[in-house]
């Protein structure tokens, strides 16, 4: 067996793709699978979508990299973009969601002290996954996220997700505001109540605290609407976005009011490639695609029947499947069972690719242009996977 001279922090399986077309992805012995993971919520356009192809090639061969030293038409019609489309007034673009939750916590922390206050703390919630910086493993609970890399950042204090009493009573005088995820992917692709997160906002105007939110996996368009929050009826002060930002091109952005950002001011943060002319052409075509209302509807329908499909199918498994949960295609099929056998089950015997998260919950996250061939060839290899799944077990 040839080792491999990557790091071995990833337990990589034997699948090993070389080409994507649409919504497979084939690997080097030719076999095709059918990627209901999308690159855990990344490749929102498939992997081969024209537009993105062509916005890459053509600023490819135009510009790929200038310093952040001269200013950024391209930087800047893309940061417009998105400002129009949500609540925030200015944005910094990052390579990777774990950078933009990075700057939203140094922009939280910045609201505050550039006014000459020493708050600092974020309250944060059991269960988050926020990236794997320093900052960002310290904002989660997560024991497996910490062994080896004590002593972590100060400034963290965990609550119970969806517990507003929890979160309200951790308020002390060093508390900056609150980083949540409007839906937990990672752990569990978990919706916050209506009730908590309405509560949150009123409680970060009650005593002055910035609410971030961690819209990374939620945002561009992937639960029915370009961020989720917008289905709470709120607005964050502070907010990171990425994944399928690019379309599976590495971008990210944190996007803040006016008002949130008053501390981020010359010399306080930077990127060598955030905000490059490559990634914001990549930007450029996702939002091109994405961002309608009818690509948004469409994702509202294909989330809807693949929900009430899915609800369907596990009364045929009462020992396996627990429950359905999420917005628009992003879905969590809670489980009776560890997810990860299933998964493996799928990928390896079903060529059906998904996503093993916490609280026994298989994600399910595929490209937003799937359509119904996709969403029939799903059933039919999840159902045949679940079959001989079950028998093995009984077995």
């Amino acid at each position: 067996m040839t080792i491999s001279p990557l790091m071995p922090v990833y337990p990589r399986c034997d699948v090993r793709p070389v080409r994507g077309e649409h919504c497979h992805l084939i690997s080097e012995d030719g076999t095709r699978y059918l990627d209901f993971a999308a690159g855990i919520a990344v490749n929102l356009l498939g992997h081969s979508h024209p537009g993105l192809i062509g916005a890459i090639q053509r600023q490819a061969a135009t510009l790929m990299h200038v310093s952040n030293l001269y200013g950024s038409p391209q930087g800047e019609r893309l940061a417009q973009r998105l400002v129009s489309l949500t609540f925030a007034d200015t944005v910094f673009f990052t390579n990777s969601g774990a950078e933009a939750v990075e700057a939203a916590i140094k922009t939280a922390r910045a609201y505050h002290q550039s006014a000459g206050s020493d708050r600092y703390e974020l309250i944060t919630f059991a269960n988050a996954f926020h990236g794997r910086t320093m900052a960002t493993i310290s904002a989660s609970n997560q024991d497996k996220m910490h062994k080896g890399f004590a002593p972590l950042l100060a400034g963290f204090r965990y609550v119970e997700f969806n517990d507003l009493a929890a979160a309200e009573a951790a308020i002390g005088p060093h508390t900056a505001g609150f980083l949540v995820e409007p839906i937990q992917g990672e752990g569990g692709v978990r919706p916050a109540s209506l009730h908590f997160l309405r509560g949150l906002r009123a409680l970060a105007d009650r005593h002055d605290l910035m609410l971030v939110l961690d819209e990374v996996q939620t945002g561009m368009a992937r639960t029915g609407t370009m961020y989720a929050y917008e289905q709470y009826g709120i607005e964050p002060d502070i907010m990171a976005t990425a994944k399928g930002l690019g379309g599976g091109f590495p971008l990210g952005a944190c996007l803040a009011t006016e008002r949130a950002a008053r501390g981020m001011t010359f010399g306080s943060h930077g990127s060598t490639y955030g905000g490059n002319p490559l990634a914001m052409a990549a930007g450029q075509a996702v939002l091109d695609a994405v961002a309608n209302e009818a690509f948004l509807a469409d994702v509202r329908d294909k989330g809807e029947r693949i929900r009430a499909g899915l609800e369907q199918f596990i009364g045929n498994y009462p020992d396996l499947f627990a429950g359905v949960r999420g917005m628009g295609l992003m879905i969590g099929l809670r489980m009776k069972v560890d997810p990860r056998p299933f998964m493996q089950h799928l990928r390896d015997r079903h060529q059906l690719l998904t996503v093993a998260a916490g609280d026994n919950t298989l994600r399910i996250v595929p490209p937003l242009v799937i359509g119904e061939a996709e969403i029939e060839e799903f059933f039919d290899r999840l159902s045949s996977g679940a079959a001989d799944f079950a028998i093995g077990r009984a077995a």
